[in-house]
């Protein structure tokens, strides 16, 4: 593995280790203390950059994107759940 796709790897797993925490406190309390915009915002962006980068063949950065917008997507589910209810 050539050094760029190392440092892009460490990169990708710190940002997809930083929604982590954000994650399960959501999962454990069912409560989402985001902004709905800013999940919303979010999940579109990642979203379309896992298709961008799903095109264009970059691997760590689907990866990065994918996470990022499933742990997301996690978020917005609960908040859309505590807005019913």
């Amino acid at each position: 593995m050539e050094s760029g796709a190392i440092i892009g790897l460490i990169g990708m797993l710190l940002l997809v280790s930083s929604w982590v925490p954000q994650t399960i406190e959501t999962i454990k309390t069912r409560k989402c203390p985001l902004n709905m915009q800013f999940i919303l915002i979010y999940v579109t962006a990642s979203t379309l950059l896992t298709v961008y980068s799903y095109i264009i063949g970059d691997w760590i950065f689907f990866a990065l994107n994918f996470l990022a917008a499933f742990q997301s997507a996690i978020n917005l589910v609960v908040k859309l759940m505590e807005r019913k209810g």
